[in-house]
């Protein structure tokens, strides 16, 4: 999850208005560039405050998600993605005895694309660090892990072969259900995971769950953009949620700056970013 990536409005999931709103900037007018522009101004621009989404009424109105029956496989578009969309989720599995296999598209080398300090290469070697200390936090085991090491803010140009190698994992493991990031998200190498991840799904027969990462940031409660009718809770428990917090905090590079130095001081998911996700339920979308 990181703001230094080309960000799309490919599957019709405009920027949020109060965002757009905020930044004053000249209409771009229409077309791919315009709709990355559209997309990556509404992700800059302050998101929805999580008090705002826990106070909405709509909430009484979504549904428990299906039992899961594994295996399942998980798809992250990069290091942190599935521990702050599915992360309790995958406790609770892992905890049942559940096989999970994770499949991580990118590395994530590309969210501190001014770092003077921090080279690209030591950047993805650190995100993988983190990833295996997140996944070890959550109980997934080392052998069903997969790195494809796809150019960060480049998935959609690798969609076909991404999709290619996440049918295999699938056919290998078992899986009875696919989760991956939502075709919707506002955020290119998100979308293009879940195209892809869909590809596999439609190939292998297997059910696919989505989950929203950046949803939290650009949508608002009730948005019309997102299809409430499809979303579903699964509520954790406080053990659930301590395990999730647990794993998120292993993203120090994503999560604190890298330096003092301003251009490594951004973070990339600050505190208020983190709310979203560190609530005491998960949301998927059927």
């Amino acid at each position: 999850m990181n703001t230094g990536r080309v960000l799309s409005t490919g599957t019709g999931a405009g920027p949020n208005p109060r965002a757009t709103g905020a930044t004053g900037a000249p209409d771009p007018g229409s077309g791919p560039a315009a709709d990355r522009e559209r997309a990556a101004a509404a992700i800059r621009a302050d998101g929805t405050p999580e008090a705002e989404w826990a106070r909405w009424e709509g909430w009484e109105a979504v549904r428990a998600a299906p039992r899961i029956d594994g295996p399942v496989v998980v798809v992250a578009a990069h290091p942190d993605d599935e521990v702050l969309g599915v992360g309790g989720t995958l406790a609770r599995l892992t905890a049942a005895g559940t096989d999970v296999h994770v499949v991580t598209v990118t590395d994530g080398e590309a969210s501190h694309p001014g770092s003077r300090r921090v080279s690209p290469a030591a950047l993805a070697r650190l995100r993988a660090d983190e990833l295996t200390a997140a996944l070890d936090d959550l109980g997934i085991d080392r052998r069903r892990r997969t790195r494809l090491g796809v150019p960060d803010t480049r998935v959609d140009a690798y969609e076909s072969e991404v999709a290619g190698h996440l049918a295999e994992v699938v056919r290998s493991s078992g899986a009875r259900l696919c989760l991956a990031p939502w075709t919707g998200d506002l955020h290119a190498d998100h979308e293009a995971a879940g195209r892809a991840a869909r590809t596999a799904a439609r190939v292998t027969g297997t059910p696919l769950w989505y989950y929203p990462v950046w949803m939290w940031h650009w949508a608002v409660p009730g948005d019309p953009r997102v299809p409430w009718g499809s979303v579903r809770r699964l509520p954790l428990t406080e053990a659930e949620q301590a395990r999730k917090g647990a794993a998120v905090n292993r993203f120090r590079t994503q999560i604190a700056p890298l330096a003092d130095d301003p251009d490594d001081a951004t973070v990339i998911l600050p505190p208020a970013e983190l709310l979203h996700h560190r609530r005491a339920f998960e949301v998927i979308l059927l």
